[in-house]
């Protein structure tokens, strides 16, 4: 990755940034923008909503190469366990070079360290530049939904707990209960 950096940034100057680029980033995609067609009292009781959430936590990250800005990866706490990777991009000239991967890396770490059990992000079925990446670094399959304003999108859970991981493997008949499964469980 020689050339290339990433760098956390401040919500300010990520989300000035990623304004700037990330409509032409998604220009292909059919993305509802539910916002945009909504009345006026309506936004209105949406912005009063989101400030009533407190303030949770962002983690935003960008990529450079040669100081130039060349993808993104940034996502916000969900709750006290879940942080929600929400959106990441690369732009087309630095795809395939491991980047999105990096970007991916950092992020883990970054959202784990501070104490998160879940990561998850949700993506479109055939996007498998983001999938199997994903699943290289331990995300798993967990939920299928059809969405109003992006269609059909795969829900992929990174659990920090590695207990976690097996009780899934468990739940979904991967492995048969072991002793520890059947410890956790109160199997008698």
């Amino acid at each position: 990755m020689e050339n290339y950096e990433i760098k956390q940034l401040s919500d300010e100057d990520f989300f000035s940034m990623w304004r700037k680029h990330s409509r032409e980033m998604f220009k292909e995609e059919q993305i509802f923008r539910f916002v945009e067609f909504m009345p006026s009292d309506e936004k209105e009781d949406l912005q009063k909503l989101k400030k009533n959430m407190g303030k949770l936590i962002n983690v935003n990250f960008c990529a450079y190469h040669r100081g130039k800005l060349v993808g993104w990866s940034w996502g916000y706490q969900e709750s006290a366990e879940a942080f929600y990777m929400c959106n990441s991009a690369v732009f087309p000239e630095h795809r395939r070079k491991g980047l999105y991967s990096l970007l991916l890396e950092k992020m883990i770490k970054e959202v784990s360290s501070l104490g998160f059990q879940r990561i998850y992000s949700r993506h479109n079925l055939t996007n498998n530049s983001v999938l199997i990446p994903k699943l290289k670094a331990g995300f798993v399959i967990t939920t299928m939904e059809v969405s109003d304003i992006f269609g059909s999108l795969v829900h992929l859970t990174y659990y920090k707990n590695k207990i976690r991981n097996k009780m899934l493997d468990y739940r979904v008949g991967m492995i048969k209960p072991d002793k520890e499964i059947k410890t956790l469980l109160k199997f008698d």
